[in-house]
């Protein structure tokens, strides 16, 4: 039966937007380890273990921050066993761990299943729905992340609602029991009957670039190992620019009401300008990944960083309804350069070849700064009572990273790629 499909929609068109609009529909499933899901449980799960918020928030953090650890591990088993297996596996645990959620009893099996839940929905459902996308695109690469991506626009949408409609109707167990049997509904058939690894496991060449003659040797893919990568400035360059946008991303989501409501702006306002920023995502995602396609990939990675800093210096300057929504759109097309950037910048610059590897350490690196980007403002909080001077001065950091990048950033030696892009 996949032989059939296979052929029948490839016969269609390029088979890679089938495994495209797979991917879009993992990152679309990883919404129950997602900060956005867990926002309308704090509140029930609080209550029912007689927890406060800053317990809840510190399992979260921690459980965040362990889970980091493990996505190279995760990243070694997609090249080695392939994304379609693994998102299989990975799919069908994290459907467990959300009926596990669902039994928990205190702190610690709270910590533990915030640690299950976010490492495989956050970490690694997403890093395997990006390698899909990364093996079948090149240079279209950017504008099929962009596109992928609309699945966490959806899952923004459709998550939280859902949560809280499931609250209301079952309780905050039976929910999550709920949200884990929809992930497998959702994900496991259209995994199972149409995923690919590569191309070339069909003969064929990402974008749909014209296949080898017949009797020619297959195309090589070529990229450099972990081991290669670390020996050159451009990982450190990437992971630098890459630590610092997940780590403020996460500061702005995390303080944004806050934030606002100590400028002045009620709280009703500051929550209901979350769908500004997600409007603006989903129509700037494909954008976005137009430009990494099309324009050097340094300056648009400089670019990224740079809206990055102008949000996080536009945040202090809000006052009213008006400059709540300016803020708000910036912020959304700062999260679609993220975004973007999540599944195309280790392939791009190291090739194909080691991409689970190298996107596992990448991804560390970013869960690692997202889980320590809300101490310095929680801090200001604490001990200065205002977070401006704060937020002001964390600007400077993705500035530094946007320049080091504009004049540094190239491809290592022994990659190919196209030739506009360098």
């Amino acid at each position: 039966m996949r032989e059939r499909l296979f052929a029948a929609l490839n016969a269609r068109a390029f088979y890679g937007w089938t495994i495209l609009a797979v991917a879009g529909l993992g990152i679309f499933a990883s919404g129950p380890g997602q900060s956005h899901t867990f926002s309308v449980f704090v509140g029930p799960i609080g209550r029912d273990l007689g927890l406060s918020k800053a317990a809840i928030a510190g399992a979260y953090g921690v459980a965040t921050l362990a889970a980091a650890f493990l996505l190279p591990k995760m990243g070694r088993l997609i090249d080695r066993h392939g994304a379609r297996r693994m998102t299989l596996v990975v799919a069908l645990l994290l459907g467990l761990a959300c009926a596990a959620f669902g039994a928990v009893g205190g702190l610690a099996t709270l910590a533990l299943g915030f640690g299950a839940l976010r490492f495989f929905g956050q970490g690694s459902l997403m890093m395997n729905s990006a390698n899909l996308v990364a093996q079948w695109f090149s240079r279209k690469r950017g504008f099929a992340m962009g596109l992928m991506s609309l699945g966490f626009a959806a899952s923004m949408a459709v998550h939280p609602p859902l949560g809280q409609f499931l609250i209301a109707q079952f309780g905050w167990r039976w929910a999550w029991v709920i949200l884990g049997l929809a992930t497998w509904l959702i994900l496991l058939p259209p995994v199972l009957l149409l995923a690919i690894d590569k191309p070339e496991d069909k003969g064929l060449r990402p974008d749909g670039e014209a296949a080898p003659a017949a009797g020619a040797a297959p195309a090589a893919i070529d990229g450099l190992d972990l081991a290669a990568a670390l020996r050159t400035p451009t990982f450190y360059l990437l992971t630098a620019g890459w630590f610092s946008m997940a780590m403020l991303v996460t500061t702005l989501h995390f303080y944004q009401v806050s934030i606002l409501t100590a400028q002045g702006v009620g709280a009703a306002i500051a929550a209901r300008v979350f769908p500004v920023s997600a409007l603006v995502l989903a129509v700037s995602m494909p954008l976005v990944g137009r430009l990494f396609d099309r324009v050097r990939t340094r300056h648009v990675f400089a670019a990224g960083l740079v809206v990055m800093a102008a949000a996080l210096f536009g945040v202090t300057l809000v006052h009213d309804l008006a400059s709540a929504i300016a803020y708000a759109a910036l912020f959304g097309l700062n999260n679609a350069f993220s975004l973007t950037m999540f599944g195309y910048l280790m392939p791009r610059y190291f090739g194909r070849r080691h991409v689970g590897t190298l996107q596992g350490t990448g991804q560390m690196v970013a869960v690692v700064g997202a889980s320590l980007g809300p101490l310095p403002v929680g801090l200001a909080f604490d001990y200065l009572g205002s977070p401006t001077l704060t937020l002001r001065l964390l600007a400077l950091v993705p500035i530094a990273c946007a320049l080091a990048a504009a004049l540094y950033l190239r491809t290592p030696e022994g990659v190919t790629h196209p030739e506009h892009l360098e």
